[in-house]
């Protein structure tokens, strides 16, 4: 028995664990980095102390310590999956709210587990899952397999240590990236070779098991929506997925979870073939970020079982009680610019109201607040919006409302995307694969004609930054978003403003801000609500329409100093940390080379050279802090 838990995790996640451990009347402790001082789960826990990592095992042992701790939640990521965590919980005397560490373990090594699952009859794709790792063996495993084919890290999850190879050219930059960011995100570049399963979905089985030998499956989720190899979009059931497809499955599932001795909640991946044979991927030994999926089909708290369990009581339902009502679909919204390669982005929050969007069959899960900073230092992802249908078309019809009703502004971030991927025709008619989305050309979403009279209209309301000299019936205003611009000649009377166009002349009246803050604009008679942001310091403002945010700003009357585009300056796409130099001062480079690459929220990206040239200055050392925009090489002739 256990009465109060130290959750060893952060943002949605942490805050999750404790609403239900909460409401089951457990007491919760929170730990925190530095970043993280004002992060919403350190407020919503009873007590919360500070570290220097979430992946000090010493220090969250020693917080447990402190505080009295007696139970331990990892969420997922971070140590979630280190067996030795698990261990360490259990020989400090805690309960690890999770698997054993030898399931872990044996689950831990993708190759290792592959090789238990063959022997337990589970199917998986043909690979190479040897311990030689020199270049020239997995050169020619590669070549019995045969093209394309995946280079995986064996250790780790989310992406990370994942390379596609078309051809043998490819083979050897890949197994160096692969193995260069697995040593850095698990410790370890142990790596195996795979076939690729082209135009493949990826569905995976949530499973349950009690310590009195039940094991359960939960159904599918499908989570063939992904970028980079990591998820956009899960949903259940899967609309490729027939009842008995769903029983196979869920067969293997548990075959998987049994071989190891598993206790707790865990996911087995499986990779889905053109005719919808399926393959074991892998087993996440942790609660899934996409859990909620599975708790809107199915009614059930999958962390309450996790309490329940880890309390070792049986699991409350045999396989047959399970029952499925509707669909549910759950949407991952990232800090990330989808139109620029899905690159990361940081700053501050200046709207974030998810209760606006909270209505029947909605639930949105966050780890972030309003007025709070999103950095480099961890995961991209920033919150989770699920939405319960009837069917499959009702709950993306609710889903696409809440996006559009509470959007993110401060920072850029896929909202839009979104919305444009719910709509998209492969997604409506479940014709993705896991591959589509890094295929796409993405056409980055514009202001409607509507939309820049709104922010011309706001910008010219109340405040000095726009303020008019007394008398001046009608003036010349000019507003530009990006590389737009446009002209209004403007007259104003009262509240209500005329703007004349080249073309038209439209009539705008702001008429205040309801109880939550949106604005309420009149335009050409038809009066709106609108979400928006006003920096009256630096005449600008954003803008939220369609769930797509556009900035807007009053452009000065005075040519600004641009070096954005000097093909001999290399500047840091991001804040983040240097993880390769390439280059020293005084070598010659070609066009294009790698000189350094910077990474940031699991991602790492390379600085080329703009232009041929000599390095004339480095600015900055291995493993160094940047900041977005930061000049990091200059080149010269």
């Amino acid at each position: 028995m256990f009465s109060k838990i130290l959750v060893a995790n952060r943002g949605e996640i942490a805050c999750r664990v404790m609403r239900t451990a909460r409401n089951l009347g457990y007491r919760t402790v929170a730990v925190y980095t530095e970043p993280d001082a004002q992060s919403p789960h350190v407020a919503q826990a009873d007590e919360a102390l500070a570290i220097h990592s979430y992946l000090d095992i010493a220090a969250i042992l020693d917080a447990a310590r402190r505080t009295g701790a007696d139970a331990l939640h990892p969420g997922y990521g971070f140590l979630s999956e280190w067996p030795d965590f698990a261990q360490a919980c259990v020989d400090a005397g805690l309960v690890f709210i999770g698997p054993p560490a030898a399931s872990i373990a044996a689950m831990g090594s993708k190759s290792a587990a592959k090789q238990r699952m063959l022997a337990a009859a589970v199917p998986c794709v043909p690979g190479y899952l040897g311990a030689q790792q020199d270049e020239a063996t997995l050169t020619a495993e590669a070549a019995k397999l045969g093209y394309p084919l995946l280079v995986k890290a064996v250790a780790g999850g989310g992406g990370r240590g994942m390379r596609v190879v078309h051809q043998p050219a490819e083979l050897a930059g890949a197994l160096a990236g692969a193995r260069r960011e697995a040593e850095s995100a698990f410790g370890d570049g142990t790596l195996m070779l795979e076939r690729l399963i082209t135009q493949g979905r990826h569905i995976e089985i949530q499973v349950f098991a009690d310590a009195h030998g039940h094991c359960i499956h939960l159904g599918e989720r499908d989570c063939t929506a992904q970028r980079r190899r990591q998820k956009v979009i899960e949903e259940s059931p899967s609309p490729v997925v027939s009842a008995a497809m769903r029983a196979a499955m869920g067969a293997d599932a548990v075959a998987a979870a049994q071989a190891v001795g598993y206790v707790g909640a865990g996911t087995v991946e499986f990779i889905v073939d053109a005719e919808l044979k399926h393959y074991f991927l892998e087993m996440n030994t942790r609660l899934q970020v996409e859990h909620p999926v599975t708790e809107c089909v199915t009614g059930l708290d999958l962390v309450e079982w996790q309490l329940r369990i880890a309390a070792g009581e049986p699991l409350p339902l045999a396989q047959q009680d399970v029952q499925f009502q509707g669909h549910a679909i759950e949407v991952r919204l990232y800090v990330e610019n989808p139109y620029e390669g899905f690159r990361p982005q940081t700053g501050q929050i200046t709207w974030w109201r998810p209760e606006l969007a909270l209505r029947p069959g909605v639930r949105i899960d966050a780890g972030v607040a309003e007025g709070g900073e999103v950095g480099p230092h961890y995961d991209a992802m920033v919150a989770k919006f699920i939405a319960h249908g009837r069917d499959r078309e009702d709950a993306i019809r609710r889903l696409r409302a809440a996006l559009v009703d509470a959007p993110l502004l401060g920072i850029v971030n896929n909202g839009s995307f979104l919305v444009d991927l719910l709509d998209h025709q492969d997604f409506r008619a479940a014709r993705l694969h896991t591959a589509s989305l890094d295929e796409w050309a993405l056409l980055a979403p514009q202001p409607a004609p509507a939309d820049w009279l709104i922010a011309a209209a706001l910008l010219l309301g109340e405040g000095p930054a726009t303020a008019r000299p007394a008398g001046v019936a009608s003036f010349d205003f000019a507003l530009q978003q990006g590389e737009q611009r446009r002209h209004w000649r403007v007259t104003a009377s009262g509240a209500q403003l005329r703007l004349q166009g080249p073309e038209q002349v439209h009539q705008v009246s702001l008429l205040g801000q309801d109880a939550e803050g949106r604005w309420r604009v009149a335009l050409d008679g038809v009066q709106r609500s609108v979400i928006a942001v006003r920096d009256e310091s630096k005449r600008r403002l954003e803008l939220a329409s369609a769930a797509a945010v556009f900035s807007f700003h009053e452009p000065s009357a005075f040519p600004e100093a641009r070096d954005l585009n000097n093909p001999a300056h290399a500047r840091a796409p991001v804040a983040g940390l240097v993880a390769q130099v390439l280059v020293a001062v005084g070598d010659a480079v070609a066009e294009g080379q790698p000189l350094l690459s910077v990474e940031a929220m699991k991602m790492e990206m390379w600085l080329t050279a703009g232009r041929a040239g000599r390095v004339k200055a480095l600015h900055v050392g291995l493993r160094e802090s940047v900041a977005a925009g930061a000049l990091l090489v200059e080149l010269e002739d």
